[in-house]
């Protein structure tokens, strides 16, 4: 009975560690993306000025 209960709560464990680690992983991904687009917006109003 005791390992019963303590493998339910190892799994639920694990699944909360999980969903932080896809949050981060989320949230990293975002910030990534959010600084290439300003990049990218800036080489092409570059590219536009000098035409």
């Amino acid at each position: 009975m005791k390992t019963l209960k303590m493998f339910r709560r190892e799994k639920g464990q694990s699944l909360v560690e999980y969903a932080l680690i896809i949050a981060l992983v989320s949230i990293a991904i975002v910030g990534g993306l959010t600084g290439l687009a300003t990049g990218l917006g800036t080489q092409f109003t570059n590219i536009i000025a000098s035409m």
